[in-house]
This record gives C-alpha cells, sequence and structure tokens, in this order.
C-alpha cells in the first residue's frame, strides 16, 4: 500500500481543508459560508438561474442546494419565484442586499491569490489540470454506475 502522502486524492482533500481555512475568516466577515459564497458568485456572474442550473453549476444535488438557498433567502441576500413560464422550475435571483454583498466580496479573490504562493499562469495550468481530473473521475462515475 502507498504512504498517504502519494495519494492523489488525499492531496485533493487536505489541500480542500487548506483552502477552507484561507475562506473561512474572509467570508465570515461576510457572513456567509463558502458554498453560500459560491452559490453567490454563480448568481453575480448570471442572476435569475434556476436551482437546477445552479445545481449543474456547482456540482450539487438539489436536496442539498435548495436548504443552502433558504438559508440565502433567510438572510435576505436572495428571492425564489417559481418561473412563470415553467411552474417546475425555481429562480432564483440577489435581492438588492445581495447584490451589495458582491462589493465587500471584492477582496476574496485577491486574498486567496496571495495565500497561493503560485503565479497567475501557475493557478491557470493548475485550475486547467485539476478541471480535467475532475471531468474525467466523473466520466468514469457515470460509466460504472
Amino acid at each position: 500500500m502507498p504512504a498517504l502522502s502519494d495519494f492523489l486524492c488525499f492531496a485533493a482533500y487536505s489541500t480542500g481543508h487548506a483552502f477552507n481555512r484561507i475562506y473561512k475568516p474572509l467570508l465570515d466577515r461576510l457572513g456567509v459560508t463558502y458554498p453560500q459564497y459560491l452559490v453567490l458568485v454563480q448568481l453575480w456572474a448570471e442572476d435569475g438561474q434556476t436551482v437546477g442550473a445552479l445545481g449543474g453549476r456547482l456540482f450539487l444535488e438539489s436536496n442539498t442546494l435548495t436548504p443552502l438557498i433558504k438559508r440565502l433567502e433567510a438572510m435576505g441576500l436572495v428571492i425564489r419565484r417559481r418561473d412563470p413560464a415553467d411552474e417546475r422550475q425555481v429562480r432564483v435571483s440577489l435581492t438588492e442586499q445581495g447584490r451589495a454583498l458582491e462589493t465587500q466580496a471584492l477582496a476574496v479573490p485577491g486574498c486567496i491569490f496571495a495565500a497561493t504562493g503560485l503565479t497567475l499562469d501557475e493557478i491557470q495550468r493548475l485550475t486547467r489540470d485539476l478541471t480535467v481530473l475532475r471531468d474525467r473521475l466523473m466520466a468514469t462515475a457515470e460509466t460504472a454506475a
């Protein structure tokens, strides 16, 4: 059996924890968790998305995403409404408070960038490599299912 330090999955797992330790104080100032932040980032990029579209972009199932969105709604950051064109769809939109939070959140990516100690080229390459890895793993999992 290889050593734990040789497992790619453990390197990814422990890196995720390290990222969370950097994000936590930054997001605490905004009053949101990391998953809530990801939803907001998606809505800042494209407001009024369906729950299904958000779930697809964030790789979250609706049973995980819906309670998260409900908490954001209770905080006054988003509203949920049935799509008038298709009542089966629920659209999530930012409130004024949710839009205003984007201004406060603008510093977060720069803080994360600085914490990595990587160059922009290194981050872009690593992001591409991890995305390829994720997509291959997901394709394999779907084939196996």
